[in-house]
């Protein structure tokens, strides 16, 4: 046989191969190259709350079959997080899922994020300007005011307390305390608010110390609300130092492995949160359902998180928890 005469079969499986259509619908993703590349930023990096709101990143990053990932800032700093946004523009990304430190510093990179088409998502964030929808597990105005009932519940309907956010820029930490006092101004209006907010809640140490300060100015202080993972735990500390364990009231926002040991013992009166994994795992999911072209008004549940209600481009989903000494182990995490 000539030798044109051997090629000609493997000639014709190569014509016919090429002449096979795509494998993949427009729209699909061909390889793992072309999956979507959807960045979570976090306040801050390496902290409790964080680092359980990374697993629902990573594991919607496994369902979902997109590049997720989170990165965030050493410590709680709006121009740190604006400088990560712009690199991720920079890099192209799909879509960008935030919780911010400071929702009016972000405001002009997340204009020329959405005018280079890059989806933004915020958590903790209701009213920030430029974002395509904001998550929140919960009612902002009942967890303020149920926060607020907790605080009464230990320490009584009168008496001095003090507030402790994570910065004053913090968008939802200072929702929660302009919601709280306008609450105890109605209901408890016995309840004295010693000094204005106290930025801290993101720094262990630092809530410590601040409460060592507030115990000295106000040896007869009667209660701690904080807002942060970290401000509880520090306030708790503090007051075990003392020997004041169980004798001011410290009620707030707590990982529930963390604030263990002090809810048992008592520094720590109870916490209030959601899971924050869910949260992580709910901004990736979400961004890839609009992404893949779904629509808001469409939107009736996010899988393994709940139902949700829709306010405008804000969702809702009801999972708020009390912490206690009694179920603080039943969490797993």
């Amino acid at each position: 046989m000539r030798k044109g005469m051997r090629n000609g079969p493997l000639v014709f499986l190569m014509i016919v191969l090429f002449a096979i259509p795509p494998l993949f619908a427009q729209g699909q993703k061909a390889t793992s190259s072309d999956m979507y590349e959807i960045a979570t930023v976090v306040k801050i990096t390496g902290i409790p709350w964080f680092n359980r709101l990374e697993e629902g990143v990573v594991a919607a990053g496994k369902e979902l079959g997109v590049n997720a990932y989170q990165i965030g800032p050493a410590d709680a700093d709006p121009a740190q997080q604006v400088k990560m946004v712009e690199d991720l523009i920079s890099k192209k990304v799909d879509a960008i899922c935030i919780t911010p430190n400071d929702a009016t510093a972000l405001e002009p990179v997340f204009k020329k994020a959405r005018e280079q088409g890059i989806l933004i998502i915020t958590h903790e964030s209701p009213d920030q300007k430029g974002k395509d929808v904001d998550i929140e597990l919960i009612d902002n105005v009942a967890f303020a005011k149920h926060t607020w009932d907790m605080l009464v519940e230990g320490m009584g309907t009168s008496g001095k307390y003090a507030v402790f956010v994570g910065g004053l820029t913090v968008p939802l930490h200072n929702l929660w305390v302009d919601e709280g006092l306008k609450y105890a101004k109605e209901k408890y209006p016995d309840l004295l608010l010693v000094t204005s907010r106290i930025p801290c809640g993101e720094d262990q140490e630092l809530s410590k110390q601040k409460t060592l300060e507030l115990l000295k100015t106000y040896p007869d202080l009667d209660g701690i609300v904080g807002f942060g993972s970290l401000g509880p735990p520090g306030a708790a500390q503090a007051l075990k130092e003392k020997g004041l364990a169980g004798k001011v009231t410290v009620v707030g926002t707590v990982i529930p492995g963390h604030a263990a040991p002090y809810l048992k013992e008592g520094s720590l009166t109870k916490g209030i949160l959601w899971d924050p994994k869910d949260a992580g795992f709910a901004m990736n999911w979400v961004a890839k359902y609009l992404l893949d072209g779904g629509l808001l008004k469409d939107l009736k549940e996010i899988p393994g998180v709940g139902a949700v209600t829709l306010i405008g481009d804000v969702i809702k989903v009801d999972a708020m928890v009390d912490i206690t000494k009694e179920n603080v182990d039943s969490f797993g995490f």
